[in-house]
């Protein structure tokens, strides 16, 4: 976030929205670990929290609804990401 002192204007940057994002789900004391994403178009990353819970966020930065599967332990999760849009998935 920038402020501009003249005019007392704030201004809101992606960063500021991401750090949101990511607060909501990826609590203190979480712990990262591997994740792998198999398409170009979307980006991953992933905690465990100290509850246990796995919180996934991904990020489409393409201009395309995109469908994928979320595969934890043998198990998937069909789900979409919209365009230009970031998600969490949070799994017990």
């Amino acid at each position: 976030m920038h402020a501009d002192t003249r005019t007392g204007k704030l201004n809101y940057t992606n960063s500021f929205y991401y750090i949101g994002h990511f607060s909501k789900f990826v609590r203190p004391g979480a712990k990262r670990i591997a994740v792998a994403s198999t398409r170009d178009w979307l980006s991953a990353t992933a905690f465990v929290n100290p509850d246990g819970k796995v919180a996934v966020v991904v990020m489409n930065d393409s201009d395309k609804q995109q469908e994928f599967s979320l595969w934890i332990k043998g198990q998937a999760a069909p789900t979409v990401s919209l365009p230009h849009s970031m998600m969490t998935l949070v799994v017990n």
